[in-house]
């Protein structure tokens, strides 16, 4: 090998000499006299076994003599022929294997031996044998799978399950998260519909919409998440009803001395677990008179103690639910209002009962 070999040359010049009166043709070392051309041939020494190379050398024949050297792969050194390790010069780009006058080149798992035999590329594994279960990302001497979207990785690096977004948070949907392969979708309870933003809810209107089961002599109170059929009122001896929402003790009856004058119905529908404390009905006089004044209170109702009168002006006074209410309830309050006249020595009172609906639903 160029370089890395020691050349032993054993170089014999043939010389023709003429003694005075006879001439005699004389070959050196190396050569022998061809009589019938008379001239000095080589010998080859190699090929008559002759030489002097060791047995770990190989015979080169040259020009009157010959030369030992080694074959590829090995070097001379002090009259021995050696193996040369090629892995310690780099001769593979990845991967070396020395063996005996020679080497052998590999690659890296994720690549491939190119037909050099020395340099080494990169296997796309996703266009071959694509190992994963949805999407492959080749990359330099690997790869690396993904989901799709609504999906993780396993811990296997291959496989993708489903990931459950309703146990991540409990305000994806305002009520019901349904979790689907790769995804999910919020659903509403009877009553509502789905906004566009896919998961809120809106009341549906049974009333305006006219799919209610009420009948003719009833009205239709819608709430959040239903309707409420109210039958017309009755007003109970020794009241009289006046209009539709209101019953009125005659001031000449005697069964209506100790009785509230009027009884006013109203209804209003609150959401479950309102937050609290939350004003939702407000009470006025319609009429001051000259030396009077007036004294709200809850007369009936109040049995848990979730509500109470706060008194807001000389006339009026607000309704205020100090605890939390969970529905679906309905619940009726009488609320009093008490006129006292000290100039004309007058008390009496008048009553707005109110029905309050409480949905089943916080929204």
């Amino acid at each position: 090998m160029p370089g890395l070999r020691r050349i032993l040359t054993v170089t014999i010049l043939a010389l023709c000499l003429l003694s005075p009166g006879k001439a005699q043709q004389q070959c050196t070392n190396g050569f022998d006299l061809d009589r019938s051309s008379g001239q000095c041939l080589d010998v080859d020494e190699c090929a008559t076994d002759s030489h002097q190379c060791n047995p770990t050398q190989i015979c080169i024949n040259t020009e009157g003599g010959y030369t030992c050297s080694c074959t590829d792969g090995y070097w001379l050194l002090e009259g021995q022929c050696l193996d040369i390790d090629e892995c310690r010069y780099g001769y593979c780009q990845q991967l070396c294997a020395n063996v005996p006058g020679s080497y052998s080149c590999t690659c890296n798992p994720g690549f491939t031996l190119n037909e050099d035999g020395r340099s080494c590329q990169d296997v796309n594994e996703c266009a071959t044998e694509n190992p994963c279960v949805q999407t492959c990302v080749n990359t330099y001497g690997s790869f690396i799978c993904r989901c799709d979207p609504g999906y993780e990785l396993e811990d296997d690096g291959v496989h993708c399950s489903d990931m459950d977004e309703c146990s991540f948070s409990e305000f994806l949907c305002q009520h019901e998260c349904v979790n689907q392969p790769g995804t999910y979708f919020c659903s509403c309870p009877p009553g509502y519909i789905l906004l566009e933003d896919n998961r809120s809810c809106q009341d549906i209107n049974e009333c305006e919409h006219g799919n209610h089961t009420c009948n003719l002599q009833q009205t239709c109170y819608n709430l959040q998440g239903g309707f409420k059929c109210i039958d017309p009122i009755r007003c109970e001896e020794p009241y009289l009803r006046i209009s539709d929402n209101r019953c009125m003790c005659p001031a000449e009856n005697p069964g209506c001395r100790d009785q509230p004058f009027t009884i006013l119905y109203r209804d209003m529908d609150v959401v479950s677990g309102r937050s609290v404390p939350a004003d939702i009905f407000q009470m006025q006089a319609t009429t001051r008179y000259p030396g009077a004044y007036y004294i709200f209170q809850i007369k009936s109702g109040n049995e848990g103690r979730e509500f109470y009168m706060r008194q807001t002006g000389p006339i009026s006074a607000t309704l205020v639910m100090t605890r939390p209410i969970k529905g679906p309830r309905d619940i009726q309050l009488d609320l009093e209002m008490i006129t006292v006249n000290t100039v004309i020595n007058f008390r009496g009172s008048s009553v707005i009962r109110l029905r309050i609906y409480v949905s089943q639903y916080p929204f």
